[in-house]
């Protein structure tokens, strides 16, 4: 019989039964029925003393664990059989735990009792969060720059960086004049960075650190990384001269050359050969060139006569042919001396493009002053008097006509020049000359401006339809699946 109540029970070391032991003794006493969880609303993690966020899904191993070693004291005196989640609406910020303890009482007797655990989630910023709330706290920078008057490359790289998603990791992105600065809160994301630009332009970089602040006990030091990335000096249809040593090593090319596009090296080609050469970074900066003109110093001319070289005969030792061109020779005349007589002779790479009576833009190099070391030591007779680098069209009628648009970073603009939108038009007139640098680049389809055919009257060259994409927004239902745009 129980000692207490006088039941018949099967004997046990207290000899008493299950409720009057339960009544005498509490065995989760001391365990704490109420608990807090910090969560941080912004990236959806939970707190783990003493200083880590974890990402956890609801009434998962995780967050039980969590939840466990929020009571590990506590529960160190008592044996834990079981322990589980009660379920609870998403939003109610609570999470109940059911445990199962066993402990032994009164002369060896062991008793077991389950019990419920109520823990609050309470919303918490993580630090994480803060510094990119905050927009100037970073930890690392990484400054690309190029010295050039033209933004053609800066737009290019843009481009790849929104279609590879290289700007999500970012605090602030911000313009500069002449580059742009990526803010970042670790500073394995900049390095990350850099290596990306490595990969996609030819460029140098330095990297530096600043020390903010230092712990002697803990022997922990608080840094300010900056990595300063320096893209080569040379843009799409620059004028160029190469040192006589470099024109020798690739293939006896003519020192005076074209870049028809700048992607992750510099690609060449010589007017009056037709012979192209990739130049990567590293070669670039053993051998430095410059451009011999900037953009504004193109003129146009207009074609008198125009013929196709046939049988070229090539130098000993020679490189690669270009296959998209056709080498042609051509007299032309500046459209701002049609009063007069004076016409130029040249050979031009755009053979295929020019007809007599076309405009097209170029460099008047017999009547401007080069300051280059490598053109002044250059033989008179090796310098052509003008240099032929693009077909020239009807600006207005081609905007007109672009049923396409790109999508832009969005970044902090200081110092906004007027010029800019004019080289933002020139980089679309590129994409539509050059197939090359359209594939690395996500075209959206501008549904505003109704689709024409793939060229218009004068034959300017027009992105078609099948490489454009279709510019969604995915939006979510009140179901929480994905609905209609």
């Amino acid at each position: 019989l129980c000692c207490e109540c006088g039941v018949p029970i099967s004997p046990n070391p207290a000899n008493i039964c299950v409720a009057c032991l339960r009544s005498k003794v509490d065995i989760s006493q001391g365990i704490p029925k109420q608990v807090c969880v910090s969560f941080c609303k912004q990236c959806q993690r939970y707190f783990q003393p003493p200083g880590t966020w974890i990402q956890c899904a609801l009434e998962s191993r995780e967050l039980l664990a969590l939840c466990l070693k929020k009571i590990k004291a506590p529960l160190s005196k008592v044996r834990l059989v079981d322990a589980g989640f009660v379920w609870t609406e998403p939003h109610s910020k609570r999470l109940k735990v059911k445990l199962t303890i066993q402990k032994e009482v009164m002369n060896g007797a062991i008793l077991q009792q389950v019990f419920v655990v109520d823990y609050v989630v309470q919303p918490q910023m993580c630090g994480d969060c803060h510094r990119v709330e905050a927009k100037d706290f970073w930890k690392a920078v990484v400054q690309v720059r190029q010295k050039t008057l033209h933004k053609k490359t800066f737009y290019y790289l843009e481009q790849l960086i929104l279609k590879y998603g290289m700007h999500q990791n970012t605090l602030r992105i911000k313009e500069i004049h002449d580059g742009l600065d990526f803010y970042y809160s670790s500073k394995q994301h900049a390095q990350k960075m850099v290596e990306f630009l490595q990969c996609t332009v030819p460029c140098r970089h330095k990297a530096s650190q600043r020390l903010i602040s230092q712990d002697i006990h803990s022997n922990t030091y608080n840094y300010k990384s900056t990595f300063s990335v320096e893209i080569v000096p040379i843009c799409k249809d620059n004028v160029v001269c190469l040192s006589p040593r470099l024109a020798q090593s690739l293939g006896n090319m003519n020192q005076i050359c074209v870049c028809i596009r700048v992607t992750s090296a510099i690609h060449l080609i010589d007017p009056n050969t037709l012979q192209v050469a990739d130049i990567d970074g590293s070669t670039f900066w053993s051998n430095p060139f410059n451009s011999l003109c900037h953009p504004k110093q193109l003129e146009e001319f207009i074609v008198m006569e125009c013929s196709i070289v046939r049988d070229l005969k090539r130098n000993a030792g020679a490189g690669m042919i270009s296959k998209k061109h056709t080498l042609g020779e051509v007299w032309v005349q500046k459209t701002s001396e049609m009063n007069t007589d004076k016409q130029y002779f040249c050979r031009t790479h755009l053979g295929h493009l020019l007809n007599p009576g076309d405009l097209v833009l170029g460099f008047d190099l017999a009547n401007c002053n080069l300051n280059d070391e490598y053109v002044n030591k250059m033989n008179s007779d090796r310098v052509p008097d003008v240099v032929l680098i693009k077909k020239s069209y009807d600006r207005t009628k081609r905007q007109r006509r672009r049923n396409w648009k790109l999508k832009e970073l969005a970044r902090d603009r200081e110092n906004m020049d007027t010029d800019d939108e004019r080289q933002y038009q020139d980089f679309l007139e590129d994409l539509e000359d050059d197939e090359a640098i359209r594939k690395n680049v996500n075209i959206y389809r501008d549904s505003a401006i109704p689709v024409e055919s793939d060229t218009d009257d004068e034959g300017a060259p027009r992105i078609s339809l099948a490489e454009m994409l279709e510019d969604l927004h995915i939006s979510q239902d009140a179901t929480g699946e994905e609905g209609e745009s």
